[in-house]
């Protein structure tokens, strides 16, 4: 009977995917945390995590010191790194499955020029509301990401009431060279916050602590949850509107909701670690190559493949010329683009 199931499970090209993609993620995790200026044993790191997890006391052989490095400085950021590439992976298999086109990503809409807006007119202006204080940025973020995305289908639906898909791709384009030039112009005329502007737009996970794994993980949630309970509309729609219609589908609500759960990933992850890019392009495409189309399988696939390469990436950001740290967008860059390459041209070939 074991050897009967063993052999099925190999059989199931799925579930060995998932299997390999949850031993990469916890090896990336582990990495992450572990490897730095300061290096702490895979052993430690898996202690002293345990004793917070399920509270135990720590053994007297483990140093002080490595307790606060994992628990203090590493362990937020890793898991801000691992929502912040989940978020955006899954944001864009979403958009690719509904926009049927294999080119769109969380950037497709303008929600990241959005996002990119709120953020440099806060560090422009040096605003700070009351109440949330240190919050302002990823507060004003998120605010004007959500802004956008409904400012897109409004236009969009002027100029077409059915919002077709060509439409909202070309409305979303627009509004992204639109806030795009608009941003530039605040670069142009910035003075001494030009730096940390910079810096922001190039994307980071450094210096966040667990305030902004805080801030990140309700938007995180509730969009996830959204995607994953529309997994069989976007299965319907990604063989056309016409043939959604045909399964019952109601095209208009489904794409709304869709859009706004994706939207609502992407401005959040902008939000707390600047413009991040390749990672909603590349990661689906990759699982779309090992498990087919299949939206129930794809989507909790590219969160687990998205957070482990960010965590990835941003160890890479701060380990390759140590103790300087590079932007994490950087990086992506420099990976996911020959990646993505190449992933193109294996399929043109095929």
């Amino acid at each position: 009977m074991p050897k009967q199931f063993i052999q099925k499970f190999l059989q199931n090209k799925k579930w060995i995917t998932y299997g390999l993609a949850l031993v990469f993620l916890v090896l990336s995790l582990l990495a992450g945390i572990s490897i730095g200026t300061i290096s702490v044993p895979f052993r430690d790191t898996i202690v002293i995590i345990g004793a917070k997890i399920f509270r135990f006391d720590l053994p007297e052989s483990i140093d002080t010191m490595y307790t606060n490095i994992v628990y203090a400085i590493r362990l937020p950021r890793v898991l801000l790194a691992f929502i912040v590439g989940g978020s955006l992976a899954i944001a864009g298999a979403s958009f690719q499955g509904l926009l049927r086109n294999p080119l769109a990503d969380p950037y497709t809409l303008g929600v990241s020029s959005g996002a990119s807006v709120g953020a440099v007119l806060t560090l422009f202006f040096q605003i700070s509301l009351p109440v949330i204080g240190m919050f302002t940025l990823p507060f004003l973020s998120i605010v004007t990401s959500i802004i956008t995305i409904f400012l897109v289908l409004f236009f969009a639906q002027k100029v077409e009431r059915s919002m077709k898909i060509e439409t909202i791709i070309l409305t979303g384009i627009i509004f992204s060279s639109f806030l795009g030039s608009f941003i530039s112009l605040m670069i142009a005329l910035t003075g001494e916050e030009l730096r940390q502007i910079i810096g922001w737009l190039l994307g980071s996970v450094s210096m966040r602590g667990w305030d902004y794994v805080i801030i990140i993980i309700p938007f995180f949630i509730i969009g996830v949850i959204i995607l994953l309970m529309n997994t069989k509309e976007l299965n319907g729609m990604s063989f056309g509107e016409e043939h959604a219609h045909h399964l019952g589908i109601s095209v208009e609500k489904r794409k709304l909701v869709i859009l706004l759960a994706g939207s609502i990933l992407t401005g959040a992850a902008v939000a707390v670690s600047g413009t991040i890019g390749f990672v909603g392009l590349v990661v689906p495409h990759f699982i779309r190559i090992l498990v087919g189309h299949d939206h129930r399988h794809l989507l909790p696939l590219s969160i687990i493949t998205g957070g482990g390469f960010l965590v990835l990436a941003d160890l890479i950001s701060r380990t390759v010329i140590a103790p300087t740290e590079l932007p994490i967008g950087v990086i992506t860059a420099l990976i996911g683009a020959p990646i993505f390459g190449y992933i193109l041209i294996k399929k043109r070939g095929a």
